[in-house]
């Protein structure tokens, strides 16, 4: 039998598909939560504060990342801080959930390597630079300054998948979610 491990870590570089498996890892198995991150950055159209994020001013994420309240942070995208909470992660798991950590890269390793006995982390692999960049291009959510600088962080963290547990190439979005639900099962899920 396989060692079964609590929090889940998923990650990709950004567009690389982590939030639409997160929804189908969740949808498929409700004993699975995700750990809603902190940030600094502003609200998106449609975004509330608590669901997707918990929106937290520059001082006032400071002020809790001094005072010990996060797992993880880290600083990108022009200065803009992202975190997990550790009472988010503590309270899913007194109730019998298994978190889910849909975290940047930098920020999935930092946990994995304080926590290597309690997590399970996949890499969310993009076939390729190309097939990212017309992804993040169809969101409509980036100028091509942040375009760029979100390509250029994805080289950077690509070279860090063979850092994850498992890596999962997401090229065919059922063919990727069937292997990525495996993985879950043997590895998480009791």
């Amino acid at each position: 039998m396989t060692d079964r491990r609590r929090i889940l870590i998923l990650c990709a570089p950004s567009g690389g598909g982590k939030s639409t498996m997160a929804k189908r890892l969740m949808a498929d198995h409700p004993e699975i939560r995700l750990s809603v991150s902190a940030t600094t950055r502003a609200p998106r159209t449609g975004e509330e504060h608590g669901r997707e994020y918990v929106f937290l001013s520059r001082g006032e994420f400071r002020r809790r990342l001094d005072a010990g309240d996060f797992l993880e942070h880290n600083e990108v995208y022009n200065g803009t801080l992202y975190g997990t909470l550790r009472s988010e992660i503590d309270k899913m798991l007194e109730n019998g959930y298994f978190p889910l950590l849909d975290v940047d890269v930098i920020g999935g390793l930092n946990v994995k390597s304080m926590m290597p006995d309690a997590t399970y982390s996949v890499f969310l692999m993009p076939p390729n630079l190309d097939v990212l960049r017309q992804r993040l291009g169809a969101r409509g959510t980036e100028s091509p300054e942040t375009l760029e600088t979100r390509m250029a962080r994805a080289e950077m963290e690509l070279s860090m998948a063979p850092r994850f547990d498992a890596t999962v190439v997401n090229d065919d979005l059922e063919r990727a979610y069937r292997e990525l639900d495996a993985l879950i099962n043997r590895h998480v899920l009791n």
